[in-house]
């Protein structure tokens, strides 16, 4: 075998990004696909598309709440705890506005460790 070239397909996540990125660019923008993308780059740990994207989902719709709690879970692991914290708050005032009491409880429980592991 040897001297073989080994093809590997793209992987899922690699496909996602492409067709979410299409969808960008024929107009049809909005914060769930934003948000999807953000996440999608965070498994990749693309923290800096990962961010670009998810503060677009917050331009978008500012009050959305699995937003603000990507943005913070991105900032947390790019080493910006004092960032992450603004972020957790800003998306518990969402989640509790918007009624997100599962939201409310990760992030209160989120932000909490945080707030523990910079002491």
């Amino acid at each position: 075998m040897a001297g073989r070239v080994r093809y590997s397909a793209p992987t899922n996540a690699a496909m996602d990004i492409e067709a979410l990125e299409t969808m960008i660019e024929r107009g049809q923008d909005s914060a769930m696909l934003r948000l999807t993308l953000g996440n999608a780059y965070r498994q990749r740990e693309d923290w800096e598309q990962a961010e670009t994207h998810l503060r677009q989902a917050l331009t978008l719709k500012s009050d959305y709440s699995a937003a603000w709690k990507a943005l913070a879970k991105c900032l947390e692991a790019r080493g910006r705890r004092d960032e992450a914290i603004q972020a957790y708050e800003s998306g518990l005032e969402a989640a509790r506005t918007n009624g997100d009491m599962q939201l409310v409880r990760e992030m209160e429980v989120f932000l909490r460790r945080l707030r523990r592991s910079s002491d």
